[in-house]
């Protein structure tokens, strides 16, 4: 047997495999959202971690100007030099997400949104009615969209019908870190639709994030599952660990489940009296 020296040295690394949105290419598979954590400190620290494609911010909720947001938000952002990604988070109506976004794109100077419709307080649903009409005339605009929407099949690929190149399912209600509470809807939609996707909401621990990679979905993007965790700067890490070991997974091809025991190891060269009959 070769000694570990004697083995042939490894090949070039692996062709890359970033994120196209909109035809634009991302090395990290993650967003980030910026909300609720426990200090300006612990955000920043937590996004130098985690290395995120983009991070979240909410317009209406932070306010236009950096003074609004207090201990400098606005000037947190740009020092990270991470992709802002705005969204219409708090928009009730077709009317205010279009405005919001109209305003996040002057503030920020970029094309995308996330866009949000919110539908019921209860469960901060998105409204399946008005998004693909907001998402719509956004797209007729030139944005770039990103819906926030549900796992319903049809509303989904009505949001590619009207441009969406990408669209991003919920796994469970914002903020309740369940992970993927209907797994079959989330399957069918990545057999269906051939778009980027990315699952937004719901998810909790980095082995859900983990599993929605392993189905084929494209990244994820998060927020209370790391701003809420007891360390939210190590659970990014975490995360941003677990979204490119589900991605390897899902490039790499895993086994197909059997209903029957199959042994791993060739009876060859078994010991002759393993043979032998009583």
């Amino acid at each position: 047997m070769p000694s570990p020296n004697d083995l042939p040295a490894p090949t070039a690394a692996a062709a890359p495999d970033p994120l196209v949105l909109y035809g634009q290419e991302f090395t990290s598979r993650l967003l980030l959202g910026t909300a609720r954590y426990p200090s300006p400190a612990v955000l920043e620290a937590a996004v130098r971690q985690a290395r995120p494609a983009m991070v979240t911010a909410a317009l209406r909720r932070q306010g236009t100007q950096p003074g609004d947001a207090g201990q400098g938000f606005w000037e947190l952002l740009a020092r990270l030099g991470v992709p802002v990604l705005p969204n219409t988070a708090g928009c009730y109506s077709v009317e205010e997400a279009v405005t919001t976004a109209h305003m996040a794109r002057e503030v920020f100077g970029t094309p995308w949104i996330k866009l949000e419709v919110i539908g019921d307080d209860y469960t901060l649903q998105p409204d399946t009615l008005n998004l693909v009409e907001a998402a719509g005339q956004l797209i007729r605009e030139g944005f770039h969209v990103l819906p926030y929407c549900t796992d319903d099949l049809v509303l989904c690929q009505r949001l590619v019908d009207v441009g969406c190149q990408a669209i991003m399912p919920w796994a469970a209600p914002i903020g309740t870190g369940r992970g993927p509470v209907n797994p079959y809807a989330l399957q069918l939609l990545r057999e269906r639709l051939d778009v980027p996707m990315l699952v937004d909401a719901g998810l909790g621990l980095p082995s859900h994030a983990c599993q929605v990679m392993e189905w084929g979905y494209d990244g994820v993007l998060l927020n209370t599952a790391v701003a809420r965790s007891g360390d939210p700067v190590a659970m990014a890490g975490a995360f941003a660990q677990a979204v490119a070991a589900g991605r390897a997974a899902r490039l790499a091809g895993a086994m197909q489940p059997q209903s029957t025991a199959q042994a791993s190891t060739p009876v060859l060269g078994t010991p002759f009296w393993h043979h032998v009959q009583p």
